[in-house]
């Protein structure tokens, strides 16, 4: 059946809604300390499922796009040129705002989050990049060059020019000790120039945002190489046929990321050349699973959930980033033993850990029934036709 102009393709719904649970799972353990190696990002190079979650998305935008964008003819005018930026601006104002909020200042002093009076330290140390303002960047960039190349060739040759300037630049401007480490690399020191130390991600232990600018370069990549999918979906009439281009494109990718890799190494916080092939590869393989099991076979019921998270997407991973200050650090208090806890802490002990024990399968079930509250939230939203675009 050929696809109209504003059909969705139900396997990229689901799919969306898949990464967006895995989004929400990773970055919601019930303990730091207990996690399955699975469900950790790899120190700095190469890739875990975990490191496949954010590509995953930025994928699946880029194949929307080539959806949303049909009733413009998928060309670059004023009317997409206008969606394009005010959708990006809204997207990283929106993550701006997740990581400031609860909108006042806290101490480095203080146990936790209270109405503290030190409104310079915390001006001074808000982050400025993250997840939302990532995708908001690449979604504006990868959608400028996507709809100005139009053709698949072009924008194919559009994919390999930002991945490997992005990799010339790495090359060029990197320092010891050595121009894809972490101490080394142009990356982190683009965002700390034009930004400063303090707001910038310190979580490899010195100043380095992985969701920083040089990245959204070659993150474009991602949602070009999604768009190129999205536009091959789109206009292969038989199913079947698509699925085997997919999974046809999918072994490319992924054997050109492992022989890119021998000279520019597959590396998440770098966002590299080599890990848009990689990422993009298992991606372009999910998807192909999903079209030949959901839109051929038409295994769809089982799915509703993941579909339901896929049509609200954004929506969800804000929610859940909200819950997770309000519950888990805004609202707190003192246990009679004297330690301080909150909702969502108070939910592992006294849930999770009373059946397994502290431990990774405590954990990992404190992340599931997280994933959950959110999945019946879409489902709720599904149920009565609500769809909330940011």
């Amino acid at each position: 059946m050929t696809q109209t102009k504003t059909q969705r393709y139900v396997a990229l719904d689901v799919l969306r809604g898949m990464t967006v649970a895995g989004m929400i799972l990773v970055n919601n353990p019930g303990s730091w300390s207990h996690i399955f190696p699975p469900l950790k990002h790899a120190p700095w190079t190469g890739c875990t499922p975990t490191d496949l979650v954010f590509p995953f998305f930025l994928f699946c935008v880029g194949a929307a796009m080539a959806f949303s964008f049909a009733k413009y003819g998928d060309s670059l005018n004023r009317k997409s040129a206008w969606k394009l930026v005010k959708r990006g601006i809204l997207i990283f104002l929106v993550g701006l705002g997740l990581n400031m909020f609860p909108f006042y200042p806290t101490s480095p002093h203080d146990a936790g989050w209270t109405f503290g009076q030190n409104w310079v330290y915390w001006l001074q140390h808000v982050r400025i990049f993250g997840v939302l303002q990532r995708i908001a960047m690449c979604y504006v960039l990868g959608g400028f060059l996507a709809l100005w190349l139009k053709k698949p060739k072009k924008i194919l040759i559009g994919l390999a020019c930002v991945t490997f300037l992005h990799w010339l630049l790495l090359y060029l401007f990197g320092t010891e000790p050595g121009w894809s480490t972490l101490e080394g690399n142009i990356s982190g020191k683009i965002d700390i120039a034009l930004l400063g130390e303090n707001h910038v991600y310190h979580g490899y232990g010195i100043a380095f945002d992985p969701e920083g600018l040089l990245g959204a370069l070659s993150g474009a990549g991602t949602v070009l190489l999604g768009y190129f999918i999205g536009q091959t979906i789109r206009n292969t009439e038989n199913k079947t046929e698509a699925v085997a281009k997919l999974y046809t494109t999918a072994a490319i990718c992924l054997a050109l990321a492992c022989i890119w890799s021998i000279w520019l190494p597959i590396s998440k916080p770098l966002w590299t050349g080599s890990y848009v092939l990689y990422a993009g590869g298992w991606a372009i393989l999910c998807l192909a699973f999903f079209v030949w099991f959901i839109d051929v076979k038409g295994k769809e019921k089982a799915f509703t959930p993941f579909k339901a998270m896929g049509m609200n997407p954004l929506f969800a991973f804000v929610m859940a980033g909200l819950i997770s200050k309000i519950f888990g650090r805004m609202i707190h208090w003192t246990t009679a033993d004297g330690k301080a806890t909150n909702c969502l802490n108070w939910f592992y002990r006294n849930c999770c850990v009373s059946i397994f024990g502290d431990n990774e399968y405590a954990s990992l079930m404190y992340a599931l029934c997280y994933v959950a509250l959110f999945l019946g939230m879409a489902m709720l939203l599904y149920r009565k036709k609500i769809i909330i675009k940011l």
